[in-house]
């Protein structure tokens, strides 16, 4: 005979599964330090890149100007100033995605929490059916 209540939590569990499982169950398999640090550093690397193409873009958009001006200018102070607006840049992206992927992890483990909750109870639901 068909339980129509095991019915639908193992259609709800099959969809859990296809969709946002397979992703969550990826986040859950890492501690929490682990995963939050290795996408942190993922976008270390990410912030890094986007810098140094919008800097190459600022210097080659008038670079005539650029190079009629390197001698004139302070290059020690425009070294300063990169370095110093890379930081703030690099820094600023490191803790936005430190918030993200902080609260995408504890999302991702509440979520396998109920999804593993409900596997307990298919199979409470399964031993009650065969004991009948």
């Amino acid at each position: 005979m068909l339980n129509e209540e095991r019915i639908k939590l193992m259609t709800k569990m099959a969809s859990y599964e296809a969709n946002e499982g397979k992703r969550n169950v990826a986040i859950g398999s890492y501690f929490r330090g682990d995963y939050i640090s290795l996408q942190v550093i993922k976008s270390i690397i990410s912030a890094t890149i986007a810098f140094a193409i919008c800097f190459a873009l600022f210097v080659f958009y008038d670079f005539e100007v650029f190079m009629s001006d390197i001698y004139k200018m302070d290059l020690l102070s425009l070294g300063k100033n990169v370095l110093f607006s890379y930081v703030v840049f690099t820094a600023g992206y490191a803790l936005l995605s430190y918030l993200v992927f902080t609260r995408r992890y504890s999302k991702a483990k509440r979520s396998l929490k109920m999804y593993y909750n409900n596997l307990k109870k298919l199979a409470y639901l399964y031993d009650k059916e065969g004991k009948k």
